[in-house]
């Protein structure tokens, strides 16, 4: 029998069956058949959800079979991807038409059914999260169906399906809406964490993308400001050198050692970042834009991250920083910060507001229960909204506060999987039984 688990090792389990169809005929006729069977399904990606969102209770469905980009219209930017298809690999097969996404999150190993079901976002005032590109998808239910929607052919299943934590079915394709290629102006570099915090309407709305990072128990951030070129700039790329030392070097291979030394002795946590907040220097450089979104992160940890209004993103931050320095705890991973514009996507946490997003992170050798429960208390008081692959503790009641249109969502789950052929612990977490 084969055990799966996800990537951060908070979720395992050893499905009855391992389906990998190789056509989405063949997806359809496994899922009916399972489903008149009365077997749970659930299809899983690369396991970058922290959540139990794709933990299979009998049958599995890989999607290594639909990996691929389908058609690319370089006109128009509209591209047909199957869902099991990588986001590094997709990244590469849209340069091959000199196109792009237009926005992306920071790592690119997810596949893009997984990316778009939970929610994943990248940073940018003006810029929503990658559902906001899709503009069509194919999606298998429970009766063995292969549904094709868009905004104009049957609006509310593709409102719901674009972020549906795998609740409705398995997606078989999506639609993206691409841009042309573009390459982005990088420019890294710290910051006091206070004046970030104090300008930082100014930082995101001055910039295509702006993030930053603070580590605890110091008073320097990281600040990172993406922006387009024109046409007259080409690349320039980090030299080889200097793009080993900070993002293999450092960024991975010794902050694992750090973070390991951190776990045997945590009273030398605030040391190690001071150390790290000194070492940040500033780097600038010009490069392809899915280069410049993704990085490669090796060291494991759990996460959480809740998206609120971005009016009270720098409260949220200082009240988590005076929860820190009073609680005792030591914390060796930075917070991150990011920002994206209001949508109309049913289940996304930037449904109808400007959002921020504040992510924490925790050595995955170090306990995390009492940081990310403080953390959590903090951001619901400020309306915040789980993402829905992090972790969190909120159940179905306290999530329909928080979404104007949680009960359009169950209505379409009730037509389209009424005897909940896709559920597992946590949709019933999420949206009740």
């Amino acid at each position: 029998m084969t055990r799966w688990s996800n990537w951060s090792g908070t979720e395992s389990a050893t499905p009855a069956e391992v389906l990998t169809p190789p056509s989405v005929d063949a997806l359809a006729s496994a899922v009916g058949t399972a489903a008149a069977a009365r077997k749970k399904v659930k299809a899983v990606g690369s396991g970058h959800s922290f959540t139990g969102c794709a933990v299979p209770a009998e049958v599995m469905v890989r999607l290594d079979g639909l990996a691929s980009i389908e058609r690319a219209d370089r006109s128009t930017g509209e591209v047909v991807v199957g869902a099991g298809t990588d986001l590094h690999r997709l990244n590469q097969g849209l340069a091959a038409f000199d196109l792009a996404m237009a926005n992306l999150g920071d790592i690119d190993k997810q596949t893009l059914a997984g990316a778009i079901s939970t929610g994943t976002h990248g940073t940018g005032a003006r810029l929503g999260g990658l559902a906001t590109q899709v503009i069509g998808l194919d999606l298998v239910t429970a009766d063995g169906a292969v549904h094709s929607c868009t905004a104009d052919r049957d609006p509310e299943l593709f409102h719901a399906a674009r972020v549906s934590v795998g609740a409705l079915g398995v997606l078989a394709s999506l639609t993206l809406q691409c841009v042309p290629a573009f390459l982005l102006h990088a420019q890294e570099g710290p910051m006091p964490v206070d004046e970030v915090l104090d300008s930082f309407d100014v930082l995101a709305d001055g910039n295509d993308h702006f993030e930053f990072y603070w580590f605890p128990h110091t008073s320097v951030a990281l600040t990172k400001r993406n922006n387009r070129v024109g046409p007259e700039v080409g690349p320039r790329p980090i030299g080889r050198f200097r793009g080993w030392l900070d993002d293999d070097l450092l960024s991975n291979r010794v902050f694992e050692w750090t973070n390991r030394l951190g776990a045997r002795r945590p009273s030398v946590v605030p040391r190690i970042n001071a150390f790290a907040s000194r070492a940040l220097t500033a780097r600038e450089y010009v490069d392809a834009s899915d280069r410049v979104f993704c990085t490669e992160r090796n060291v494991r940890f759990k996460e959480s991250e809740y998206a609120v209004p971005r009016s009270e993103v720098a409260a949220v931050v200082r009240e988590l920083r005076a929860w820190i320095d009073a609680s005792g705890e030591h914390i060796p991973f930075p917070i991150e910060v990011r920002v994206a514009a209001a949508d109309d996507v049913w289940l996304s946490t930037a449904y109808g507001r400007e959002t921020a997003y504040v992510a924490i992170h925790q050595y995955h050798r170090l306990p995390h229960e009492r940081y990310f429960a403080a953390f959590e208390q903090i951001a619901k008081a400020a309306g915040g909204r789980p993402h829905w692959g992090k972790l969190h503790t909120l159940g179905a009641e306290d999530l329909r506060e928080r979404y104007p249109r949680f009960d359009d969502f169950l209505a379409v789950r009730d037509r389209v999987d009424p005897d909940r052929v896709f559920a597992n612990t946590y949709t019933r977490q999420v949206f009740g039984d």
